[in-house]
């Protein structure tokens, strides 16, 4: 009997361990001990419950030490390259608008202020780092100029400032869209066809064509400008279209929800119906964090109920999967952003235990999520660090090294992808979770307790 393990992470929380094991055609059981007394996993092999359409990657969300320069940089960036994810979401996100925004003062009768100087270098990174893996782009902070405001929105003159109150206003000062849709345009035009023509008859060169496999139309709105579902659409449309005339292979990514359980979202806008003729809807997209209370880095982590959360999760999960198949069945989902926040997250240091525990559950619902047909696994975040969520990063801000998060999602990535086989598998123990496949390189069984 040949038992080859490829990887075994310890755990105390919810599972002591994770990983996963290659075994015979003909080992239809087996005795697993870990932490709980011993357990029994049961596999049927001949009965395939579904043909997995499951892909786990990750999302790198724009921050200071992801710039050239850094000490984690280069670190950072081979690992992201090595790890060789598909469809990997990179987002350049409000708290830091030199870093993201490309044009952050609004157009006059003289001149305009688009700038990329800051921006290519770590974009460029990425796009290199995951050539021919079809990344998703995000760049989902618009100018806060767009917007109606009692007063212009100042931002910080420090690129690495942190700086959470861009996001204001609710209406746009363009009630046609057009110079919403405008932005976008050129900003793709940049990355995709060498430059545009800016809003005063100007040409910018940029010299880049990159390929936009696809683009995700702005990040958690249900936060963020208390958008509501008719206005997103709307934005949504507006985005869409104008992108779509400058990168016709162009693919799309909607709502990008961070309260994934609010449901009137998916009712709104997977309904074909309310959409401009040909906006397509390719694929829609929600975040999940576990959100443990006080005492996140006691030495009990069995208080922090991130299994409990993660249930409840997929709970909803269903739910938005029925509205998915009634209304527009063709379309996939991504969710991007899963992981836990710790509670005192602003001055949180970690350890060893709750890495594992964050891991072991980003493992649990890629487990889950595959047996609901969920296309993309998203783990939330590449780098995370005091100031900018640190209790959700992959690897060590300081040295650029993986944590056992990033190594769950290799070890994830290199094992199983869509077309494998997920096998009726049950356990007599509520404290462990077991799952098989039949993969192309053999029969294997991830595991946990």
């Amino acid at each position: 009997m040949r038992y080859l393990n490829l990887s075994i992470l310890a755990l105390a929380m919810c599972w002591a361990v994770c990983g996963c094991a290659r075994v015979p055609r003909d080992w239809l059981q087996i005795t697993y001990t870990g932490a709980t007394p011993t357990a029994q996993v049961a596999v049927d092999w001949a009965n395939i419950v579904r043909v997995s359409r499951s892909t786990p990657t990750l999302q790198v969300v724009v921050n200071p030490p992801l710039r050239r320069g850094s000490p984690i940089h280069k670190q950072v960036f081979k690992e992201l390259h090595d790890l060789g994810a598909q469809e990997v979401r990179y987002v350049p996100w409000f708290p830091y608008l030199k870093l993201v925004v490309a044009e952050l003062q609004p157009p006059t009768a003289t001149n305009t202020s688009w700038d990329f100087s800051l921006i290519d270098p770590m974009t460029l990174d990425f796009l290199n780092a995951t050539k021919g893996h079809s990344p998703i782009l995000n760049f989902s902070t618009m100018p806060a100029w767009l917007f109606k405001t009692p007063q212009p929105v100042t931002y910080p003159s420090d690129p690495n400032a942190v700086y959470w109150d861009y996001t204001q206003g609710t209406e746009l000062n363009d009630p046609t869209l057009k110079q919403l849709g405008d932005y976008y345009a050129r900003l793709v035009s940049w990355y995709h066809l060498g430059g545009f023509t800016d809003e005063l008859g100007a040409r910018h060169d940029s010299g880049y064509h990159y390929d936009i496999p696809w683009w995700e139309v702005l990040n958690e709105m249900d936060s963020e400008h208390q958008t509501t579902p008719q206005q997103y659409l709307e934005r949504y449309d507006a985005i869409v279209s104008a992108i779509h005339r400058v990168s016709p292979d162009t693919r799309f990514v909607g709502l990008a929800l961070a309260f994934a359980d609010k449901l009137d979202n998916y009712e709104y806008f997977l309904d074909p119906k309310h959409h401009q003729p040909g906006v397509p809807l390719d694929m829609i997209s929600y975040h999940f964090y576990a959100l443990p209370g006080d005492g996140t880095n006691a030495i009990n982590p069995g208080a922090w109920h991130f299994c409990e959360q993660a249930d409840h999760f997929l709970d909803t999960v269903r739910k938005v999967e029925a509205i998915r198949q009634r209304l527009s069945p063709a379309t996939m989902t991504d969710i991007d952003e899963l992981g836990v926040i710790a509670n005192d997250d602003n001055t949180w240091k970690g350890g060893p235990i709750y890495w594992n525990a964050a891991a072991a559950m980003y493992a649990y619902l890629y487990l889950e999520l595959g047996k609901l047909g969920i296309e993309y696994i998203g783990e939330s975040q590449l780098v995370g660090y005091p100031t900018q969520y640190p209790s959700v990063s992959m690897v060590n801000w300081e040295t650029g090294k993986p944590n056992a998060r990033f190594r769950v999602l290799e070890l994830l990535k290199n094992n199983f992808k869509p077309g494998d086989k997920i096998v009726a598998t049950s356990v007599n123990s509520t404290n462990v979770a077991a799952q098989a496949y039949e993969t192309r390189s053999g029969l294997q069984i991830t595991f946990g307790e």
